[in-house]
């Protein structure tokens, strides 16, 4: 299991203090919800913000682009200092164009479906994703309550990645918290993307470790099984 604490729940006006306490929490990877104001009603940061915060951590930065026309911001996303881009089905008109742009940029590609996108829409281009991000709330906004159906669509694109011998890592982004990660890993999400259940919970090593066991408790599960 990976855990991204998205940022979208952080404090705003303290992200670069919030980014060192996440590292000697002993987390690795940290989620930037990108918006628009146009994919998505509200808007948060962009390639300044994160490119002043990447200056002083080495946290893995999972980038995740809400916003439309994804493919005109990809270079400005790259210099600023992503390691990973996330893009929407629904907003990029060229998906295939767009992984492969970000791939030639040197990072990592991702594409997200929303809700009611099927997974389906990802069957072209699996061989072009290091991550598929399921969405398990409409995007938007913080503190939503996780869509149970998720959790379908979750073992359908383990499924297809596996036909496909895809390697890419399945994340679920949206009403994540410890009592569901037995249930995400179960259906085949390695990276969970949680915002509010993560940092409404100080300290952050304390609320790691609470994930950390609900996933034990699933690896023991599977061993018991077997």
């Amino acid at each position: 299991m990976i855990l991204s604490p998205s940022l979208l729940s952080a404090d705003f006006g303290n992200l670069a203090r919030e980014l060192d306490d996440l590292a000697k929490a002993g987390v690795a990877w940290v989620h930037f919800d990108v918006m628009d104001g146009r994919f998505v009603p509200n808007i948060t940061f962009g390639p300044p913000v994160i490119k002043r915060l990447r200056e002083n951590s080495r946290l893995f930065f999972d980038v995740h682009l809400m916003i439309e026309e994804p493919e005109r911001h990809l270079e400005a996303f790259a210099e600023a200092g992503a390691d990973m881009l996330v893009i929407h089905v629904e907003a990029a008109r060229h998906l295939d164009r767009a992984l492969r742009r970000i791939h030639e940029l040197g990072l990592k590609a991702g594409a997200a479906l929303n809700p009611s996108t099927p997974v389906a829409a990802l069957e072209n281009v699996t061989d072009l994703l290091d991550m598929a991000l399921i969405m398990s709330v409409n995007p938007g906004f913080g503190g939503q309550s996780f869509i149970p159906r998720s959790l379908d669509k979750i073992r359908d694109l383990r499924t297809l990645l596996r036909e496909c011998a895809s390697p890419a890592l399945i994340a679920v982004d949206g009403g994540v918290d410890p009592e569901k990660v037995p249930g995400l890993l179960q259906a085949g999400a390695q990276v969970l993307v949680s915002g509010s259940a993560f940092f409404n919970h100080p300290p952050y090593q304390k609320r790691l470790l609470d994930f950390d066991r609900a996933a034990a408790k699933e690896t023991q599960c599977l061993h018991a099984k077997n």
